[in-house]
């Protein structure tokens, strides 16, 4: 069941170009972020929005209708949407943006588990008031986004391990926050198989190797503790795959812990590289995530590619993440990892 206030909120602005507007603004929240955390804000949420001037407030009730509420929002002129949740939250509403074509800024209320998104973007994603005030009034960037399958994601899209993490937090009720996803990580550390993924490029093709895990990032973080893709940009028109190969159990320990801190990528069991668009090939069509939703895909070959400069987000001053990023050939830059002595690095998300 949907609860919707009466209208929605139309409020003096600004664009980040510093061109006047008039923002019409509707809140979005999905209740069941962070096991009920969502809920929990939706008073004060109601209370702060409607200070200023909003009183449009939708409730999604069951999972994913955060895309047919936004897809209503857009169909009635909406220029701003406040998405609260997590990750997946903050994507479905972006889908339904870019799906719509309209011109629509997306800001973002913290309430998930991980929360990634926000972390690269520069949002204040953690503070209601201030995302009040910068949906009516605050500026926005442009980033880019990545789709898989035709679905748009603004985090990442993770292949292997990632899954079996994902399928053994829904098995913990006894855990919520940015911690469920370590905890159910060091279970899997010792039990899961390793999936066979070879990573093409336009500048590349990489045979089949057993990988511990694969992500294609469009942000850097993920997962809520792990610094998976520290040279991600949201501005350069490019992805970054991370390929995590395949280790013995007390290897896995090492590269986990170095994933929290971002210093993986110089381990010589992880190989990345930046490209506007990859080609994965399985033995088996593969269950896997984006923005921390699960998926089992229709092929065994899933083409990648970046959208650049696709989505408006609302920020509070422009972020220092929109550094552009040096070109090869196509849109392309590869950044081999650098090949040390081979100690195990620690990592993190």
């Amino acid at each position: 069941m949907t609860s919707t206030a009466t209208a929605t909120g139309t409020v003096s602005g600004s664009t980040a170009r510093g061109t006047p507007a008039r923002a019409t603004v509707r809140v979005i929240v999905n209740p069941a972020a962070g096991r009920g955390r969502g809920g929990q804000m939706l008073p004060r949420i109601r209370e702060v929005f409607a200070a200023l001037g909003v009183s449009a407030v939708d409730v999604t009730g069951s999972a994913g209708e955060e895309r047919a509420l936004a897809d209503r929002a857009l169909a009635q002129g909406c220029t701003t949407l406040v998405a609260v949740g997590g990750d997946g939250t903050w994507s479905n509403v972006a889908g339904a943006i870019l799906a719509s074509g309209a011109d629509c800024r997306l800001a973002l209320l913290a309430a998930g588990t991980g929360n990634d998104f926000a972390k690269t973007v520069g949002a204040p994603a953690g503070d209601l008031d201030a995302t009040a005030r910068l949906a009516v009034e605050g500026g926005d960037t442009r980033v880019d986004v990545g789709r898989i399958e035709g679905r748009h994601f603004l985090n990442i899209a993770g292949f292997g391990f990632d899954i079996a993490v994902l399928e053994d937090c829904a098995r913990i009720t006894w855990m919520k926050g940015g911690n469920l996803y370590l905890v159910s990580a060091l279970r899997q550390l010792f039990g899961y198989a390793g999936v066979e993924i070879a990573v093409g490029s336009p500048l590349r093709e990489r045979g089949k190797a057993r990988h511990l895990m694969l992500v294609i990032a469009n942000a850097k973080h993920f997962g809520g503790s792990f610094h998976i893709a520290p040279g991600a940009e949201l501005a350069d028109g490019l992805l970054d795959a991370v390929s995590i190969l395949d280790a013995p159990p007390l290897g896995r320990i090492g590269l986990f812990v170095a994933t929290t801190r971002g210093t993986h990528t110089t381990d010589p069991r992880v190989i990345t590289e930046q490209a506007s668009r990859f080609t994965l090939r399985f033995p088996a069509p593969p269950a896997y995530e984006t923005d921390g939703e699960y998926r089992r895909a229709a092929s065994d070959v899933l083409e990648i590619e970046c959208v650049p400069s696709a989505l408006r987000v609302v920020i509070g001053a422009p972020a220092a993440v929109m550094t552009p990023a040096v070109t090869v050939g196509e849109g392309i830059v590869t950044t081999p990892a650098p090949r040390p002595a081979p100690a195990v690095a620690s990592r993190s998300t």
